[in-house]
């Protein structure tokens, strides 16, 4: 391999292959943004990591979130102080070191008559929230006469408006974000790879000290073997650790929260606000582009793990819960562009209901050394790992005698996160664009790329300046150009991979989609040398998908 390794498309057997030659300090089982984050940290402190997920990276519950790295104003209501003060700093160290895809909004909780909050309790909560979170001056909390919060967001509705408080919230891609993540981690040495399942444990003297895994792109089999073993599967942990027969004591409780895209002019919020449904809940409505997105529900959750769907009920609940509290928009299930349905991987706890469960993660131990991490938020992803490296680095520490730099993976800027301060990012932005001026691609377009992949948005214009020099157009080269960077630096293997999860363009562009896919297949096709047969399965694949995020069960 290179001297900087990258997660290439290309390289991905010979990274298999290469971790089948070694005895791994770690072997990290699953993709998401947890176990992206402890390969990350493992492969930073010096430890030879292999990370491997059955899926594409971040298709579970990475890719499927509220999109949001927020502070958990709810966990203060439910007095846990500590996690509210964890993931405030967590927000503030994300947004350091991954500014483009960590953007602060502002945000609005209207205090309504028989709401959730009060006028005092929201004042008192949004300081304390502030004060906890570290929050900068800046951007503390204002509270909002009626008046003033009807002139912020005239969309809400009056009759039992009382005021408001504004505070802020970070947006996020979390898909992007794991996959950020899982590029900074191969850049440190880790070898991770997608579309690898594990399919068994291998033990010696009752001890895991392997994993057989099977590399769904090639068929081929592959027998890992690493001193220590994390189970980061997230909804599918406890599958695992049932192949382990460590299936006792603690379990998961999985439950389901949906979102629903519409176009931005049908809900054209002036911030994103977090408001009050019947029943004790909240719900968050997120401008986000040309669409705004609501959610979520929670309900509990026992179907196919690989596939959650949006059923009808979700999608009645979601509408009137809008619908009410911004009655002059009078939404229809006709405004819906798109969907989808995410599963929180939850540990369960008897007698509470979904939205009374902790958020916090839990580490489980297994006679046999396996060690699972389940629970968390996506907002804690990096104290996870922190927590699970400390463990696993004890260990070793204790078997062989070798000692690990503690972790500092707060010190350490993502993929793409190269700017010394957000404040750069516009001007970056700006410099990009010129260069694509002559042939009229606009601000825009390479602005939205720079909110997907920051500074490596450069190496995508100059293969869009490559491209145009062949004979593209314009439009067609800079989609060309995503792609390529897609195969060649973040592991796109299908046509869901890029069009869902490197680029979000299902969920949040749905419908200029038709007429880019084929073209898409064809580009995959030809990188990759497909068969028609197997260009044509990719296509019903991603087909599949872009139809079940409209369709409502």
């Amino acid at each position: 391999m290179n001297s900087q390794p990258t997660l290439s498309s290309f390289q991905r057997e010979a990274c298999l292959e290469e971790m089948e030659n070694e005895c791994l300090d770690l072997l990290v089982i699953g993709g998401g943004v947890t176990g992206a984050g402890i390969a990350l940290d493992a492969a930073s402190r010096g430890l030879s990591v292999g990370l491997v997920e059955k899926q594409d990276f971040g298709a579970g519950t990475s890719s499927r979130s509220t999109k949001l790295i927020h502070g958990g104003l709810r966990y203060l209501k439910q007095g846990d102080v500590k996690l509210v003060q964890e993931v405030g700093k967590e927000r503030a160290i994300l947004f350091r070191n991954a500014p483009h895809i960590v953007i602060p909004e502002k945000m609005i909780l209207p205090i309504v008559e028989k709401g959730t909050y009060g006028r005092l309790a929201t004042s008192i909560g949004l300081y304390v929230y502030d004060l906890l979170a570290g929050v900068e001056k800046k951007e503390r909390r204002i509270m909002l006469s009626k008046k003033q919060t009807e002139e912020r967001e005239p969309l809400l509705r009056r009759d039992i408006l009382k005021g408001g408080g504004l505070y802020y919230e970070y947006r996020t891609d979390d898909a992007r974000l794991t996959i950020e993540v899982m590029k900074t981690a191969r850049a440190h040495g880790a070898k991770c790879v997608n579309y690898t399942e594990a399919t068994d444990f291998l033990y010696e003297n009752g001890k895991v000290v392997g994993v057989k895994v099977l590399d769904l792109a090639t068929g081929k089999e592959h027998a890992l073997y690493a001193k220590k073993i994390v189970n980061a599967a997230g909804p599918w942990v406890d599958g695992l650790r049932d192949k382990d027969k460590s299936l006792f004591g603690k379990r998961l409780h999985l439950t389901k929260g949906v979102h629903l895209v519409v176009p931005y002019e049908r809900l054209p919020l002036k911030q994103s606000v977090y408001f009050d449904v019947a029943g004790g809940r909240m719900i968050f409505a997120i401008p986000r582009n040309n669409a705004t997105y609501i959610g979520t529900t929670d309900t509990n959750y026992q179907g196919v793990l690989e596939r959650p769907t949006v059923s009808q009920e979700d999608v009645d609940y979601l509408l009137k819960a809008v619908n009410d509290m911004f009655p002059s928009v009078k939404l229809t299930e006709q405004d819906i562009t798109s969907s989808w349905a995410g599963l929180r991987p939850l540990i369960h706890e008897d007698g509470k209901s979904p939205s009374e469960l902790s958020r916090k993660d839990e580490i489980f131990y297994s006679k046999s050394g396996l060690i699972t991490i389940a629970g968390g938020k996506l907002t804690g992803f990096r104290k996870m790992a922190e927590r699970i490296v400390d463990v696993v680095a004890g260990q070793l520490a204790q078997e062989d005698g070798r000692s690990f730099r503690p972790c500092h993976t707060d010190q350490i800027v993502l993929a793409g996160g190269d700017f010394l301060k957000a404040t750069q990012i516009p001007g970056f932005i700006k410099a990009q664009a010129q260069r694509l001026q002559a042939v009229g691609i606009g601000e825009d377009s390479v602005g939205a790329l720079v909110g997907k992949y920051g500074t490596n948005t450069e190496q995508i214009v100059t293969s869009c300046l490559e491209l145009l020099a062949q004979g593209k157009t314009p439009q067609e080269a800079l989609l060309s150009a995503e792609l390529q960077y897609g195969i060649n630096e973040e592991m796109v293997m299908s046509l869901s991979d890029f069009l869902i999860r490197r680029s979000g363009r299902l969920f949040f562009e749905r419908n200029t989609l038709a007429s880019l896919y084929p073209k898409l297949a064809d580009e995959l096709g030809s990188a990759f040398h497909w068969t028609q047969a197997k260009k044509e399965r990719d296509i019903t694949a991603f087909e599949s998908e872009y139809h079940l995020a409209k369709t409502f069960q």
